[in-house]
């Protein structure tokens, strides 16, 4: 019975994020993963909000003053 409720809990949750969010997959090289994970904790973040911050400053960043000036 455990197995059920585990697995309909298990698929609500797939089914809610499949929705609500996209997924993005990215490659480091072996031993990057952990080196990023360290940088990340030792600021309070996950892995995924650090990826996410970093995504949203350099995104901020690339567009202030900058639009127009690459050839």
């Amino acid at each position: 019975m455990a197995d059920s409720q585990g697995s309909a809990q298990t698929c609500a949750k797939n089914k809610y994020n499949a929705k609500a969010y996209d997924s993005l997959r990215i490659v480091v090289k072996k031993g990057r993963k952990e080196i990023i994970k360290a940088h990340a904790e030792a600021r309070g973040e996950s892995i995924n909000g650090f990826v996410s911050r970093a995504i949203d400053e350099a995104m901020a960043r690339d567009t202030t003053g900058t639009e127009g000036t690459k050839p």
